[in-house]
């Protein structure tokens, strides 16, 4: 939502311009830099665990074939290049080079959420093709 928002000053006039986007780019920066860059790690880290608990307990590796497994660590791994991509953009935004619009952000902010509803869904239910 921070990045739609400093889109938006885009249009907007100086001074107010510039100390909105000063202000939004500090609060882009602390929030990756604070919680999203440790929630990664973290989620990464216990998630491993949880796999190496899951195959310890004299089960085999074929839960990690199941649809449902498939389906959680596809959307694992897209989250994980969706953070880089927003790590990525808030880089060129800091340098002015971002050529996506308010709209856009707006729009893709709703990613992850969807990501997150089909993993749990698929997780809970231990959804199964067919």
């Amino acid at each position: 939502r921070l990045y739609a928002y400093d889109a938006e000053q885009n249009g907007k006039a100086e001074p107010l311009k510039s100390e909105m986007q000063t202000l939004l780019r500090l609060w882009q920066g602390r929030l990756l830099r604070i919680i999203v860059n440790p929630a990664m790690i973290l989620a990464f880290v216990f998630g491993a665990w949880l796999f190496w608990l899951r195959s310890g307990e004299g089960a085999d590796w074929s839960f990690a074939h199941q649809p449902w497994m498939v389906t959680k660590l596809v959307g694992v791994f897209l989250l994980a290049g969706w953070h880089g991509f927003l790590a990525g953009q808030r880089k060129k935004i800091a340098a002015g080079t971002s050529k996506y619009s308010s709209k856009f952000w707006r729009m893709t902010n709703e990613v992850p959420f969807v990501l997150a509803i089909i993993m749990v869904l698929s997780v809970t239910t231990e959804w199964t093709l067919g």
